[in-house]
């Protein structure tokens, strides 16, 4: 019984603690107002095309794209490293 209770605790106390790991990544976001910069999605979208495309190697993809979500004040969600 003394088991049960125990894991019951444990899965609540997870529960809780991804529920405020959340709340920090919201907090944390930029608002969509200051994120959304038409030069800098303009670049976003052909910076994009021209790595589908072939005509960047990932490297300076990833390079670029740093650069332009530092510039719409944007943390580089995907965390790679060129």
């Amino acid at each position: 019984m003394a088991s049960a209770s125990f894991g019951k605790r444990e899965r609540e106390k997870e529960k809780r603690e991804k529920a405020a790991a959340k709340r920090e990544q919201r907090a944390n976001r930029v608002p969509t107002e200051q994120a959304e910069d038409p030069e800098g999605l303009e670049r976003f979208r052909v910076l994009s095309e021209s790595f589908a495309s072939g005509a960047i190697d990932r490297e300076t993809y990833v390079a670029e794209r740093r650069v332009i979500y530092a510039s719409l004040g944007m943390d580089d969600a995907f965390g790679e490293t060129p």
